[in-house]
């Protein structure tokens, strides 16, 4: 099998056990048992068009992980890579979390505090990474109300001119003509953000990369590339995630939020960043054309305009 060939060629581990679980965006991804009975995690890379910002990612998960951030360990091949590159198959190697569940739809009690305390423990790290400092800029940047009411239009007159709409358009029109018609309310709240941290995140801070054992976070997975983005988009994809049991003052937008160690945890961010979030999300979701925004895996980060 490629897969344990690479191993005991790349890596010297002999694998006793080799089992294919669900796959990555764009990886293909194995639990592996040594013959001690230790377990390990691979992700096999596909293609090597993105294998520079794969590097990139493995190594911003190295560099939280380095700074005490909760999250899987890379192990590095013979030749001190963090990748394999020069065998029949493209892999990273990493250190397995045991006994873990995803914060997917999981999050309640006392989870909400954990995750929050994690999550600020990763992000006040992650301002110390060396490609970008944080800066202060314009919430109302976020969303180009103009280009969305544009892409709104064009959407409902694509669809409205097709001669029979299946489940999936019919509901994205509906979705369309709704979220049309509230970009005047987007606008309003734009203009009462304030200024918003940008800074180097995680990249797909979502449900399923967050690990939990019982109350606890046993680690953040999957980062992507070094990337600055507003840290607003990464609390709210876990906080207003509809799946989650999230109490409704924060819906209302509190200064108690299910996050609230989220500040302690970054003393130079303070507070009024963090009770923007619900008015943040209000604006960027109603603002994307795609079927939902918040909370969805896949989606990317509002850098200066919401897509």
């Amino acid at each position: 099998m490629a897969v344990a060939d690479t191993l005991v060629l790349a890596y010297g581990l002999n694998p006793a056990e080799v089992t294919r679980i669900p796959e990555g965006t764009s990886t293909d991804n194995y639990a592996i048992a040594d013959q001690t009975g230790r377990r390990h995690f691979v992700k096999v890379y596909r293609t090597r068009d993105r294998l520079d910002l794969e590097r990139a990612s493995v190594e911003l998960s190295e560099f939280a992980a380095d700074g005490g951030v909760a999250t899987a360990r890379a192990i590095r091949t013979r030749e001190h890579e963090l990748i394999e590159t020069r065998g029949r198959l493209l892999m990273s190697l990493w250190s397995y979390v045991p006994h873990t569940e995803t914060a997917e739809g999981t999050l309640t009690g006392a989870r909400w505090a954990a995750v929050g305390a994690a999550m600020g423990r990763l992000h006040s790290r992650l301002a110390a990474h060396p490609s970008a400092a944080p800066t202060l800029e314009p919430g109302a940047a976020v969303c180009d109300v103009a280009a969305a009411r544009d892409r709104f239009k064009s959407l409902i007159l694509a669809y409205e001119h097709m001669p029979r709409l299946g489940e999936f358009e019919a509901s994205a029109l509906q979705a369309a003509r709704e979220r049309q018609a509230v970009l005047g309310d987007v606008e309003r709240i734009l203009a009462s953000l304030p200024q918003l941290t940008v800074q180097v995140m995680h990249g797909d801070l979502a449900g399923p990369n967050v690990l939990l054992q019982n109350d606890d976070v046993a680690a953040i997975v999957d980062f992507g590339p070094p990337t600055p983005g507003y840290l607003a988009w990464e609390i709210v994809r876990l906080d207003c995630d509809p799946r989650a049991s999230c109490p409704t003052v924060w819906r209302a937008g509190s200064r108690d939020t299910p996050i609230s160690p989220w500040p302690i945890e970054t003393p130079t961010l303070r507070r009024p960043r963090t009770t923007s979030c619900p008015r943040f999300v209000s604006a960027v979701q109603p603002s994307s054309a795609r079927p939902s925004v918040v909370g969805t895996s896949g989606t990317t980060a509002p850098r200066r305009r919401c897509t």
